[in-house]
């Protein structure tokens, strides 16, 4: 008799159950639904987001790179997605400002260190092509100024001694051809017709003079020591003007050019500017400090600017000749993989917004795709409602429903602990 009402019973909670089941799905589908919109009454549309659901908003109709339209988002509809909602209050506390989206012509300055170098263009040896002997130095100290013609040295040569005379007896001779050849030699020597006089005169000693007005940089010579041809006896270098070489960061070497106007602050001479042009670019980039060097050139005639003295380095260029769209630095938020800027979307709504920039100016960066003329970006406070984003982000993410649990494992012709119960009553 048991048996045959529990038999009965069962189906009956079975059936109960699943009518149980599809009215509740009934009444979630039916209040679950958005209430109909009461006639003539016209929603707002706040802002426009992704088709697909990227963090990714626009104020006006637009389409993805896939051609699908943005999807419209009306008032009291707002996604939730990445954004975030900051009460009036919080707004306040964390300093939040914004500034809006708008044209401005762009002027970047690249500044560069940089170090004071001779003129090599200036830049003259003694080196005697033949061999010989320092025989007396009026110039013996490096850094002395020395003006052109001045004499630098004596020095004596055999050689020197012997080409003279065999001139001398061929002109006596009346050997053209000798005389011609000799003097040819001579001339290669750099013996000048002036020097040549002395010589046939009876003084087997050469008198070297500076050839330019400048100073000296290095003065191996030595009295007394022998020379070999081509060895250098003195370095001078004219310094009326000088060479400044800058390295320029390779982010800005697209703003230089030859010719370009160029302002040098040297670290002797605080609040003192001196203007130059670049005189030379660089071709090759070094590879360890991913800098190009750049030449400015600057006059120098009191000689006050000086080898190897430091200095800095402005290149005033103008960017965009015409306005371009842009936004503080202040509002790019650069996390290595992306640039993005928090818009206000609405009242105490922000949002993050992935952007495509250009140059960068004056402390403002050029808005390539992104961002449309009028909205606002956070430039204030941005890290920490990009924090806040990304966290509202991860907690909004849809959680999986947990697995049912599993039923019991019952062997073959075993009886489960409930059905035992039963029977045991």
């Amino acid at each position: 008799m048991k048996r045959s009402a529990i038999a009965i019973a069962v189906p009956i909670v079975i059936v109960t159950a699943g009518l149980g089941v599809v009215a509740g799905y009934e009444w979630g589908r039916q209040h679950s639904a958005a209430p109909p919109l009461v006639a003539g009454a016209e929603r707002k549309i706040v802002y426009y987001r992704n088709p697909m659901g990227l963090p990714d908003t626009s104020p006006t109709p637009k389409k993805d790179s896939m051609g699908m339209d943005y999807v419209p988002v009306y008032e009291g509809e707002e996604a939730e997605g990445a954004s975030v909602a900051v009460s009036p209050e919080r707004v306040q506390l964390l300093g939040v400002s914004t500034e809006p989206v708008q044209r401005r012509e762009l002027a970047r300055t690249v500044r560069a260190s940089a170090a004071v170098q001779p003129n090599e263009r200036n830049l003259r040896l003694i080196a005697p092509r033949f061999e010989g002997w320092v025989q007396q130095l009026y110039v013996n100290a490096t850094g002395q100024r020395v003006s052109r013609g001045q004499a630098l040295l004596t020095v004596y040569s055999p050689e020197l001694e012997s080409a003279v005379r065999e001139y001398q007896l061929a002109v006596e001779s009346g050997l053209a051809d000798v005389a011609r050849s000799t003097r040819a030699r001579l001339e290669n020597w750099e013996i000048s017709e002036q020097d040549l006089t002395q010589l046939q005169h009876g003084a087997a000693n050469l008198v070297l003079r500076s050839p330019v007005n400048g100073v000296v940089l290095e003065k191996p010579a030595t009295a007394g020591a022998r020379f070999a041809p081509g060895e250098v006896l003195f370095r001078l270098a004219d310094l009326s003007t000088v060479w400044v070489q800058a390295e320029v960061p390779e982010l800005d070497q697209a703003m230089l050019r030859v010719g370009q106007p160029a302002s040098v602050t040297a670290d002797a001479y605080p609040g003192e500017t001196f203007h130059g042009r670049v005189s030379f670019i660089s071709p090759v980039l070094n590879a360890q400090t991913r800098t190009v060097q750049v030449r400015v050139e600057l006059p120098n005639r009191d000689g006050r600017l000086r080898p190897a003295m430091f200095a800095s380095v402005e290149f005033s260029a103008v960017q965009k000749t015409a306005p371009v769209l842009s936004i503080p630095q202040s509002a790019v938020i650069d996390t290595g993989t992306r640039q993005v800027a928090l818009v206000q979307v609405a009242p105490g709504r922000f949002a993050p917004r992935a952007l495509k920039l250009g140059q960068l100016a004056a402390g403002y960066a050029e808005v390539l795709d992104g961002l449309a003329e009028g909205e606002l970006v956070v430039t204030r406070a941005n890290f920490l409602l990009d924090a806040e984003s990304n966290l509202k982000a991860a907690l909004g993410a849809p959680t999986q429903p947990a697995p049912p649990p599993a039923m019991p494992e019952h062997r073959l012709g075993q009886v489960p602990a409930a059905t035992e119960h039963h029977h045991a009553r």
